[in-house]
């Protein structure tokens, strides 16, 4: 058995850790190793409910290394049968020692039919089944698969091997080599060492099978050697597997080891760390977004209609009404409304045709977005392993017709107006009171001319050298176009300051589609990359 050993996390919990990490990496994932995951997860679920307080030992080996009579001197019968012209097994035998328990059940799991109940059997190794394998390297592909099928369901590996064949590769690459996690359940066995003739041969055999298995990365092991012939370190043996029966946890330790190396080899599918959403990437992101979504030419409307709305409240008193005639810049495109305003919702949009008179995007805008959100993509995605790599673009690149709808939606739904400022008032109360000064001054003009067509005597009240109608009438009108330039030109200031405002609004507006289309799908898949990779790490720990 391995030296040493480590605390390890319950079996319950790494497969639950291993379970989530399948589900949350999906499509992203390797097939093979996905697949492979999934199998071990019902497995496990299947050897748990047979748990009991029986131990599968299965003896595996190559041809000719003896393990079939090494199996029946364990024993202490002749159950397995081997072949009179060339060692071979070719089906599967279970030993039974003891047990309160039916196992039945596990052995048809097993897929075993060939059965021995060991008489007079030692207590030490009281609910041990002791498997004897087909060879897995036959000639005949059945038995290898048969020794392959019982090896991925046994719960402890005893590898039989001989002073011939201890170096053999396919033991090493296809056996050994992948169970880097399996050293609580393993013992390793040097069979026939009764042939090894020199002094010190068979502790020389044994360091340098030991030396391979730890280049294996398997583990470090004190090889037992036997000799089934003159039953030499059977004693040794049935001790080791003793020991590995006695602690009743050996099928929690291999279904522990098979987790962490799936989980391992899991692993190679996601990266070791998470890249994170390039601020710069979706800042020119949304930039793009609201080249496509017309933004400027919106915001030139709002300022157009910021202007309008003053020359009908602060223009000349005698020229509003020219105001009046443009036409309203927000209202042609289908857009407008006041800060108070709600929210439209995707189902009034729909109901009401919610579609802006906005022009498209030209192909310039189209291929900006493109490109911007292939660059999100890339940003979010570097450092990933191809599948996920490819997840994240594709959330990245939402398709034309939806980001189309949504920023449309984000611009109509989006107040365009605000209160009117509050010295639009007090310009307006201001020209009120010019035009009428002008008005009661031309008034008085035209009754001071019929009274002098009448000849009547008339009295004129004067203000230095000037009368005072003159002054009412000359002075209400060029004050009031006096006023009503300067309050243009306040109110070119405050178009401005209302471009920006409702330019905000609409960076906002934007920035949620960006988000909701773009930001928040590859958001998703990094934290699905993130959740895996913590899981597995977690079942392969």
């Amino acid at each position: 058995m391995s030296r040493g050993g480590t605390r390890q996390q319950t079996l319950q919990w790494r497969t639950e850790q291993l379970n989530d990490g399948l589900r949350a990496g999906g499509q992203e994932l390797e097939p093979d190793a996905v697949q492979a995951g999934t199998a071990l997860v019902s497995k496990i679920e299947e050897r748990w409910a047979l748990k009991g307080g029986r131990t599968v030992v299965a003896l595996a080996g190559a041809t000719g290394s003896g393990k079939s009579t090494l199996f029946n001197a364990l024993v202490g019968d002749e159950v397995s049968v081997i072949g009179a012209r060339r060692p071979t097994t070719s089906k599967a035998t279970a030993a039974i020692w003891g047990g309160d328990d039916n196992p039945a059940e596990l052995l048809d799991w097993l897929g075993i039919e060939a059965r021995h109940h060991v008489r007079d059997a030692d207590k030490a190794l009281d609910g041990l089944i002791l498997v004897d394998l087909p060879d897995f390297d036959s000639t005949q592909e059945s038995h290898r698969v048969e020794a392959d099928r019982i090896l991925e369901r046994s719960d402890v590996f005893v590898w039989v091997t001989d002073p011939q064949k201890y170096a053999d590769a396919r033991l090493h690459n296809d056996y050994l080599a992948p169970l880097q996690d399996h050293e609580a359940v393993m013992l390793v066995v040097l069979n026939q060492v009764d042939r090894i003739q020199q002094d010190g041969g068979v502790e020389r055999i044994k360091a340098d099978l030991a030396r391979l298995i730890a280049a294996d990365g398997a583990g470090d092991f004190e090889v037992i050697g036997t000799s089934a012939r003159l039953r030499h370190g059977l004693d040794e043996l049935t001790s080791a597997i003793g020991a590995v029966v006695a602690h009743r946890n050996a099928a929690e330790q291999r279904l522990i080891g098979d987790v962490k190396g799936t989980a391992r080899n899991l692993l190679r599918g996601v990266a070791d760390a998470d890249p994170t959403l390039s601020k710069d990437a979706d800042q020119k992101l949304v930039t793009s977004l609201k080249q496509a979504a017309g933004v400027p030419v919106v915001l030139d409307a709002v300022q157009r209609d910021y202007l309008r709305q003053a020359g009908q409240h602060v223009g000349w008193l005698f020229t509003r009404w020219v105001s009046a005639l443009r036409p309203d810049p927000l209202r042609r495109l289908r857009l407008g409304g006041t800060a108070e305003r709600p929210a439209i919702t995707d189902a009034d949009v729909r109901t009401a045709l919610g579609r802006s008179s906005l022009p498209p995007p030209s192909p310039a805008a189209r291929s900006a977005v493109d490109l911007a959100t292939r660059q999100v993509g890339e940003a979010a995605g570097a450092g990933l392993p191809p599948r996920w790599g490819d997840a994240v673009a594709a959330a990245a690149t939402p398709q034309d017709e939806a980001l189309a709808d949504a920023l449309d939606q984000a611009v109509m739904s989006t107040p365009l107006r605000a209160r009117n400022p509050l010295w639009w008032e007090g310009a307006n109360l201001l020209q009120w009171l010019l035009a009428l000064t002008a008005i009661a001054g031309l008034v008085w003009l035209v009754v001071l001319g019929a009274l002098g067509f009448l000849q009547m005597p008339q009295e004129v009240p004067t203000w230095g050298p000037l009368p005072i109608p003159v002054l009412m009438l000359a002075g209400g009108v060029l004050l009031g176009l006096l006023l009503a330039m300067i309050s243009r030109a306040a109110a070119r200031v405050g178009s401005r300051r209302r471009r920006r405002a409702i330019e905000e609004r609409l960076a906002t507006s934007v920035a949620e589609v960006s988000r909701k289309h773009v930001s928040e799908p590859v958001s998703a898949v990094l934290a699905r990359h993130t959740q895996t990779r913590q899981q597995l790490q977690a079942a392969a720990r």
